[in-house]
C-alpha cells in the first residue's frame, strides 16, 4: 500500500471522454517540466524538416489550432532546402535523423516547457504508460543488496498463475545468471522473449518458472479500510490516471462502500497526473451536473466542465492527500474536492501544472505534444506554478533510510482523522 510511485513523469491528460480518445489526437495535460535546451539544435535544421515526409501525412490533424493560409509556400521552401542539404551537402546525412532533428527544433521552437517530441521507444513507452496496458508476465523486480526481489506481482498474470510469489529471489533468466547485471539488463533480458524461465531462490530452495507473456493490466490503484473514532474511513491511493484508472478506482470505491464507510480518504501524492477523462469521471462519482469540476481557458473563451450525472447521492466525508509531485490530474481532483465538494486537502501545495496539451501519434509512430489551454479550478483561479493550496498544511519528515508506514504516515493519519471527526 505505501509503496512509491514507478510510473514515468508523463502526466497527460486528455479533454475528451475516456471511450473516445482519438488514436491520431488527444489533449492532455502532460508531463512535469521537462523543456529543451534551444541552442541544442541549429537553427536552419530546426526549420527545414519539420513538416516534411511523414509529418506531412499528419498536418491536417492540426488545422483546427493553426492558420494555415501560408502554409503551402512555407512547405515548398521548407521540402526544396531539405532536398538541397540531402543532395549538396558534402557529407552523407541521415534522413531519418535530420528529420527527428527538425521535428525537435519545431518544439524547441514553442519555448513549452511542456511540449515534447517522443520517437522510438520514448513513443512506445508514453503510450503505454497511458493505455494501462503491457506485455510481460507481471511481475516487479527491485535491487536491494546485490539481490533482484520480486517486489510486487500482479493479479492473475501469467506470474502469478505459474507460481511465483512476492520476496522470491531472482537469480538465473533463460538459465544465465544475473549476479552483477544491473536492473534494466534483467527487466530486459525477462521481456526479450515471448516465453521465458525465470529461476528463483525461496527459503532456500531453487524453483524454476516457464512464463508465457500476455497483455497485463497495469494495477495503479490500491484501497484499504481503516477505523478512527468507531468509524469505518475507506482509503484508496492512485498512481497515475491512465485508462484504467476510473475502473480500477470505481471497483475499489464499491468494495468499500459494502463495508459501509463513513469517510473516505483519496491519496495523489506523486501521482504525476494522467487522462482527463479519467479524473472527470472520478469526480462525476461524487459531483452531480450542478456542480462545476474544472474550467478550461484558451484565447477566445473560457468554457465550466460540470459533473456528468444528474444525481449523486454520496455525501459523506472526503478528504486528499498532496504533495508538491502531485501534478496536473492530480490537482484537478484536488481543487474540486476543495471548492465543488468542500474536503479537506491534506499535505503541501501540489506541483503547479496549469496547462493542457494536445498530442498527436504520428504516421511514424512518433508522438508530438504542446500547449493548447489553460485549466482553471472550479471558482476560476490558475494554479500554475502555485499548486493547489492544502487547507490542513501537514508534511512527512522521514529520517534517512525510513520507509513509509502507517505509524510514520502524518499525512495519512491527519488525513483520516478530519473524516471521521
Amino acid at each position: 500500500m505505501f509503496k512509491r510511485n514507478k510510473n514515468k513523469k508523463i502526466d497527460v491528460e486528455d479533454t475528451t471522454n475516456e471511450e473516445e480518445i482519438d488514436n491520431n489526437i488527444r489533449e492532455i495535460i502532460v508531463e512535469r517540466r521537462s523543456g529543451f535546451n534551444f541552442s541544442e539544435v541549429i537553427i536552419i535544421i530546426m526549420i527545414i524538416a519539420i513538416m516534411f515526409g511523414f509529418l506531412l501525412g499528419n498536418i491536417v490533424n492540426f488545422v483546427v489550432f493553426n492558420d494555415t493560409s501560408s502554409s503551402d509556400k512555407n512547405l515548398d521552401e521548407l521540402v526544396s532546402t531539405y532536398d538541397n542539404i540531402i543532395n549538396n551537402y558534402y557529407k552523407d546525412v541521415d534522413k531519418e535523423e535530420l528529420i527527428d532533428a527538425g521535428i525537435q527544433g519545431m518544439i524547441n521552437y514553442l519555448d513549452d516547457p511542456y511540449a515534447t517530441y517522443f520517437s522510438g521507444d520514448a513513443s512506445n513507452d508514453f503510450n503505454e504508460e497511458l493505455s494501462g496496458k503491457y506485455e510481460g508476465i507481471g511481475i516487479e523486480v527491485m535491487l536491494k543488496d546485490n539481490t533482484f526481489n520480486v517486489s510486487s506481482v500482479f493479479d492473475n498474470s501469467p506470474a502469478s498463475k505459474t507460481g511465483i510469489k512476492v520476496g522470491d529471489v531472482v537469480t538465473k533468466v533463460n538459465g544465465t545468471d544475473i549476479s552483477g547485471k544491473s536492473l534494466t539488463e534483467v527487466v530486459s533480458m525477462i521481456g526479450s522473449k515471448d516465453k521465458t524461465e525465470i529461476t528463483v531462490n525461496r527459503d532456500g530452495k531453487e524453483l524454476n518458472f516457464d512464463i508465457s507473456k500476455d497483455t497485463i493490466e497495469t494495477p495503479v490503484v490500491d484501497s484499504e479500510m481503516y477505523e478512527n473514532n468507531n468509524k469505518r474511513i475507506g482509503y484508496i491511493k492512485i498512481d497515475i490516471f491512465n485508462s484504467n484508472s476510473y475502473k480500477q478506482f470505481n471497483s475499489a470505491l464499491k468494495k468499500l462502500e459494502k463495508n459501509n464507510i463513513e469517510g473516505l480518504v483519496i491519496d495523489v501524492r506523486d501521482n504525476p497526473g494522467g487522462y482527463l477523462s479519467n479524473v472527470k469521471n472520478i469526480l462525476s462519482l461524487f459531483l452531480d451536473k450542478k456542480h462545476v469540476l474544472y474550467q478550461l481557458q484558451t484565447k477566445d473563451k473560457k468554457e465550466k466542465v460540470y459533473g456528468t450525472r444528474k444525481s449523486v447521492d454520496r455525501n459523506y466525508p472526503v478528504s486528499v492527500i498532496i504533495n508538491d509531485e502531485s501534478a496536473s490530474a492530480s490537482e484537478i481532483l484536488a481543487s474540486a474536492f476543495k471548492e465543488s465538494y468542500g474536503s479537506h486537502i491534506v499535505g503541501v501545495n501540489s506541483y503547479g501544472k496549469g496547462t493542457v496539451q494536445s498530442a498527436s501519434d504520428l504516421s511514424s509512430g512518433d508522438t508530438i505534444k504542446y500547449t493548447v489551454q489553460k485549466w482553471l479550478t472550479p471558482k476560476g483561479n490558475w494554479i500554475n506554478d502555485k499548486g493547489v493550496v492544502p487547507t490542513d498544511r501537514v508534511e512527512n519528515v522521514l529520517k534517512e533510510g525510513e520507509v513509509l508506514t502507517y505509524d510514520n504516515d502524518i499525512m495519512l493519519k491527519t488525513a483520516i482523522s478530519v473524516v471521521s471527526e
